[in-house]
């Protein structure tokens, strides 16, 4: 047993602010998650950058567009002058995938986009190996559509706003943007306009998808026809749009 303190139990201290962060909330780590992707990116609006840089930086330059273009494309070649071989076809769509990751293994390159390529790639080769029909290599990103549509959308309407996250994680402003009823519409439009992207890429691909093995040459050019060169655009009207919101100050 221990001695009792003849004054007595110390009175509980009061809590003070500064001795012990608060724990994040949800909202902190989605900012949190979204701002750091969206930095990796090049989408930092405190960054000194051009539009067209920003946007040449989100593609992933040359490299990028080669590896979001050419496995796709591989596959489509593939698949039209081998009469619908669909092993030849998905062997060659993976092989570019593989040789992306291991080019940039070798030159010590970050391969975060590289290695989620050939992940999406394996899978989408995978399921229609397993199903034995070509339109089922594109399932995939008809679920990664409507999932991510379907979260812009989501947080668009109940006024979390996923663009609004993250810029404020970047401006380290947190989520003091909903207090601003200009920042909070722009966020709010900007969210609805990455909704519609992946919507409609999913209204334009699903019916093709239901076509069957005779629109999967089809499918695969209006994939990557609705890839890039609606992405690029949309990256620009956001990046303009946000620095709008956070003008630079004056030198």
């Amino acid at each position: 047993m221990t001695a009792e303190d003849p004054r007595g139990p110390a009175p509980e201290q009061p809590d003070r602010p500064g001795l012990e962060p608060p724990e994040p909330t949800a909202s902190d780590l989605l900012a949190e998650a979204l701002g750091g992707a969206a930095r990796r990116a090049g989408l930092d609006p405190s960054a000194e950058a051009s539009t067209g840089h920003v946007v040449w930086h989100a593609m992933g330059g040359w490299r990028g567009v080669a590896e979001s273009v050419l496995p796709g494309l591989a596959f489509i070649v593939l698949y039209t002058v081998s009469d619908q071989n669909l092993v030849v076809s998905l062997a060659g769509s993976v092989g570019l995938a593989v040789v992306f990751t291991v080019i940039r293994l070798v030159q010590r390159s970050p391969a975060t986009a590289a290695f989620g390529g050939l992940v999406a790639a394996g899978v989408a080769a995978g399921l229609a190996l397993f199903t034995g029909r070509g339109e089922d290599n594109f399932v995939p990103g008809l679920i990664t559509n409507a999932v991510y549509g379907t979260a812009f959308l989501v947080s668009a309407l109940v006024g979390w706003s996923l663009i609004g996250l993250a810029v404020g994680f970047l401006m380290n402003e947190g989520v003091a943007w909903r207090a601003d009823r200009r920042k909070r519409r722009v966020f709010f439009w900007l969210a609805l306009a990455w909704a519609a992207l992946f919507y409609v890429r999913l209204a334009v691909q699903y019916p093709l998808y239901l076509a069957g093995a005779d629109a999967v040459a089809t499918l695969g050019t209006l994939k990557l026809i609705m890839g890039l060169p609606l992405f690029a655009p949309l990256v620009a009207v956001t990046w303009l749009a946000v620095r709008a919101l956070y003008p630079r100050p004056a030198a």
